[in-house]
């Protein structure tokens, strides 16, 4: 029986005073003329005619009172600071809610499925949002999974209550930052009974926009305070990791402009940035060079799952780990910007996994 799996998308909808309402589609012609700069280009990309994208574009003007789009004679098309506004707003809304969607999806795709073929075993992970664990569910034809997003911290948590099969966990590649990690998280890590599940490496740093007409070359750079700042929420990994190198340069948070000023996921942060509304941004290369930011690399980390030791012979994990091993998986992860391949599917202990990171350090 071929798996049905929904997916669940945002979409904004514009009503007029009469309840006339116009196209989503508006979006993809934003987008296809922002990277093309050609209405013939945008227009086939969001899959409409020429005349169809002129008269959406023309209505849109009527509606706002302000045009999307400029044309200039002989340089093609470009957006309006209206439709440079709208494009990013919409993109913004996709990168925050997306995480909560996706997990609200995966629920409603394992109910749908032991509905369609009957009560099996499901595979529950709490994960921290990240482009390589968001691959997972894409190969449900191999092992099912329940992906729910949350923090590193509430994870484990749920890890510990046995509420779920497995967490994801990411410290730094540098075994002295990893200490440190680790000893934030001491009273959650039962070292004796968890193992770890070796996946990704990915890179973290700062990403800013590539016209922004600001050099950044390290953590310091952030110190100026005409430097507007996204950071990640304050219960991330990713926070974490931030802070500790802050502490690192002897950078004082309080120094930086908006520093409280918080997006939950990565893509979001890159979309904040890409938007104009800061200068800078801390997160993975994935996110920067979706939203065609530029990237400053201050640090590997490795991405893992955790789960309790007799939970590794169980079907569903035996599945998992085999999935996690196979070339066309690797081959997904490889098209990440900034992600590679860690061992993938290998089982060891945190002892273990720094002990290997000192070694390739001597």
């Amino acid at each position: 029986m071929p798996k049905k799996k929904l997916q669940i998308i945002p979409a904004w909808v514009f009503r007029t005073e009469q309840g006339e309402l116009f196209e989503p589609v508006i979006f993809r012609l934003l987008n296809g003329v922002h990277e093309s700069g050609k209405l013939t280009v945008a227009a086939n990309g969001a899959g409409i005619s020429y005349r169809h994208a002129w008269n959406l574009l023309n209505r849109a003007a009527g509606f706002f009172g302000l045009p999307l789009v400029e044309m200039r004679k002989g340089q093609g098309t470009r957006l309006s600071a209206l439709g440079e506004k709208l494009l990013w707003s919409e993109q913004r809304v996709k990168a925050r809610l997306g995480p909560q969607l996706d997990s609200l999806a995966s629920e409603l795709n394992i109910q749908l499925q032991q509905l369609l073929a009957g009560e099996h075993p499901v595979l529950r992970l709490h994960a921290s949002h990240g482009y390589a664990v968001a691959l997972l569910p894409e190969f449900s034809d191999r092992v099912e999974l329940d992906l729910q997003y949350t923090n590193p911290a509430h994870a484990l948590d749920i890890l510990a209550r046995g509420e779920s099969d497995l967490a994801s966990f990411h410290f730094p590649a540098s075994p002295r930052r990893a200490e440190r990690i680790m000893a934030l998280y001491q009273d959650r890590l039962d070292l004796d009974n968890l193992r770890v599940i070796r996946f990704v490496t990915r890179e973290q740093g700062l990403m800013v926009r590539a016209d922004g007409g600001r050099r950044f070359e390290g953590l310091a750079d952030l110190a100026d305070p005409s430097v507007r700042f996204i950071n990640r929420d304050r219960h991330s990994g990713t926070r974490t990791l931030f802070n500790l190198m802050l502490e690192e340069q002897g950078v004082d948070p309080a120094d930086i402009h908006d520093t409280d000023q918080e997006e939950f996921t990565h893509t979001a942060v890159a979309a904040y940035v890409a938007a104009g509304m800061a200068d800078a941004g801390f997160g993975v290369e994935a996110a920067a060079r979706q939203f065609g930011l530029n990237f400053v690399n201050l640090a590997t980390e490795h991405y893992l799952l955790v789960c309790h030791r007799d939970r590794l012979e169980n079907h569903n994990m035996r599945q998992l780990l085999a999935l996690m091993r196979s070339p066309d998986f690797l081959a997904e992860i490889d098209r990440l910007p900034g992600y590679a391949p860690d061992r993938c599917g290998e089982i060891c202990t945190f002892e273990e996994l720094l002990a290997s990171d000192r070694a390739d350090r001597d």
